[in-house]
């Protein structure tokens, strides 16, 4: 049976909107986070400057990329990593005011566009098939090398078996947001990627998501922290983050702080 699909330049307005960052202004302090963050802190940063009328600046990146621009001097007052590992190094390296607080457990999973030749299969049978058989001839992942979504989605292969398989196949993007982009433009049959973006409607609309074991991978602890002489709305923001609204969001893409 057919299955109806997005217009092309739909499509392409959802999936550059992934990645493009959010400015609430043209001034104000800069948070980095995680790109699979993007959707839900966007709408967390927007009941923010409603309630407090405070604005942010927001940038989203991968975890390992946004850690080494703060170790240079990068002016973030705030960091919500994928990786609580990149969070304590911080705090090692004495940047942070404290050893932050965790806001959630990542998922992954793996997603496929409409029409694709590959299944939502989390069990991953469906995609060792496809490699068998030459339906799958591009897979997305974010890069392992500094995307803690893409460490976790090469430890889920490896523990399926399918890693030197399917290494040939592989695009990577530079973070989760990009590889969901590349997942479901057409560069690629399917792709690895965040529950948190899979939850969000206009990525939902695009494709078929099913969850990986989460017992396939190490964690995905997600923590945020203040950094030194972070300024009153950043330290005000990092306290809203645990307020009731903004953790109904939160919890909507899949992050439930009360798990620390």
């Amino acid at each position: 049976m057919l299955r109806r699909q997005l217009p092309q330049w739909i499509a392409a307005l959802v999936l550059a909107a992934v990645t493009a960052p959010r400015s609430f202004a043209q001034q104000g302090p800069t948070i980095a986070a995680a790109s699979d963050l993007k959707f839900a802190l966007d709408e967390v940063a927007v009941l923010f400057e409603r309630a407090s009328g405070q604005r942010l600046r927001l940038v989203y990146g991968s975890s390992g990329n946004l850690y080494s621009q703060i170790l240079q001097g990068a002016p973030f007052p705030m960091f919500m990593s994928a990786d609580e590992d990149l969070v304590f190094r911080l705090a090692d390296a004495g940047k942070t005011v404290d050893r932050g607080r965790l806001y959630g457990i990542g998922r992954i999973g793996i997603m496929v566009p409409k029409g694709s030749a590959l299944k939502a299969d989390g069990s991953l049978q469906d995609l060792a098939q496809a490699i068998r058989d030459g339906r799958v001839r591009k897979f997305a992942i974010a890069n392992p090398e500094h995307a803690p979504y893409g460490a976790r989605a090469r430890e889920a292969l490896q523990t399926a078996g399918l890693w030197q398989a399917i290494t040939p196949h592989l695009v990577l993007g530079e973070n989760i947001s990009q590889a969901a982009q590349f997942a479901l433009s057409g560069a690629a049959q399917g792709g690895i990627v965040a529950l948190s973006l899979a939850l969000a409607p206009p990525i939902a609309a695009l494709g078929s998501f099913a969850l990986i074991d989460e017992s396939w991978h190490r964690p995905l602890r997600q923590r945020m922290v203040l950094l030194k002489d972070a300024p009153a709305t950043v330290r005000d923001f990092y306290q809203f983050l645990a307020t009731p609204a903004a953790q109904t969001v939160m919890r909507r893409y899949g992050f439930d702080m009360s798990r620390d």
